[in-house]
């Protein structure tokens, strides 16, 4: 499900993306990058959610997966084609909350994703509902974005009691 998930990510960038210019988009493709690799490292032995590999063999091929194919391809798809006009731009960022909440449903549905620590779909949902609005924030004002998704993320990290502990040999005793 996850590799079949890239390729209709390579296959609707190719097809509706603005790859030809994807050098605008990069900062906000790293920003993206950037906050699923700290989410991973943050919470490597406490996820609030987990990709469950299919037949890749293992959770971090399964996440490089998305770092690196579909969350570039979901930038380039969702910045390239953000329209004028609030309430079309709100609409596009409802089409796309839709549209990742829709995936995640049915990867909930079928084992591709697995839940803990109180985390839920609905949490994911609401979760979509900052994201996105944030990417268009990243590409305008990116020190305003990383500001906003540091507070974001502590946040999250306190209302799920996330274990973010410094390991001793790191603080020198």
């Amino acid at each position: 499900m996850h590799v079949l998930t890239a390729i209709i990510s390579i296959i609707a960038v190719y097809f509706w993306g603005d790859w030809r210019n994807w050098e605008k988009y990069h900062t906000t493709m790293l920003f993206y990058a950037l906050g699923n690799l700290a989410y991973n490292f943050l919470t490597a032995n406490y996820f609030l959610w987990r990709m469950d590999a299919d037949f890749i063999s293992n959770h971090t091929l399964t996440e490089m997966l998305y770092t690196f194919i579909v969350f570039p391809a979901t930038i380039i798809l969702f910045l390239g084609n953000y329209p004028k006009g609030l309430i079309k731009q709100v609409l596009h960022n409802i089409q796309w909350i839709a549209i990742y909440a829709v995936w995640e449903y049915v990867f909930s549905l079928t084992g591709h994703i697995e839940y803990q620590y109180g985390w839920s779909f609905w949490w994911s949902v609401f979760f979509l509902c900052f994201m996105f609005p944030l990417f268009k924030l990243h590409e305008r004002k990116p020190l305003v974005a990383y500001v906003l998704a540091a507070l974001i993320a502590v946040t999250f990290i306190w209302l799920f009691d996330v274990p973010v502990h410094v390991p001793v040999e790191e603080r020198g005793q």
